[in-house]
């Protein structure tokens, strides 16, 4: 499977230079060991037109097949995450974030705090994934099997999802 994808990181401190994106960093090595061939990074506060308009520019201006969010997804009022992501989708795809939520409450109870979501842009993919790179490695893990076939099923190619 080749794709192209982009990390976008949400985070105050990480977009003021005080923080390194271990986050991005670990899912840009997980994308490029499942086929991406080209992964754009992205680096943006906590705010939602800036997320809205990041995921805009990647979904239907650069038409990458998969953009995934890392960070605000919890709680606080500055975790806006989710709400940036549903004002771009087209259609949400529920399935792959309480996927994610299933697997991740195996591991901490804290993972139904999330309000994560994923959804579709046009003919991209978007998933919200949490901020530490610990949760984005095991998240990925959760997506990885059925992420070649949601990706060919966006770009026209792959059949049904039953079998």
């Amino acid at each position: 499977m080749s794709f192209t994808a982009a990390v976008i990181t949400v985070s105050d401190k990480g977009a003021n230079g005080e923080r390194k994106d271990e986050s991005g960093d670990a899912l840009e090595r997980l994308l490029i060991d499942v086929g991406a061939v080209s992964v754009a990074r992205v680096m943006v506060p906590d705010e939602r037109d800036q997320i809205s308009a990041v995921l805009r520019e990647y979904c239907c201006e650069k038409k990458v097949d998969l953009v995934i969010t890392t960070g605000g997804t919890g709680l606080t009022t500055r975790d806006v995450t989710p709400e940036a992501t549903r004002d771009v989708i087209d259609r949400e795809a529920p399935g792959i974030a309480e996927a994610i939520r299933a697997q991740s409450m195996k591991i901490t109870p804290r993972a139904m705090l999330s309000r994560s979501v994923s959804g579709v842009c046009g003919e991209s993919l978007i998933i919200n994934f949490p901020g530490s790179p610990k949760a984005c490695a095991e998240s990925f893990a959760v997506v990885r099997p059925v992420l070649g076939h949601a990706l060919e099923l966006l770009g026209g190619a792959g059949g049904e999802c039953a079998r």
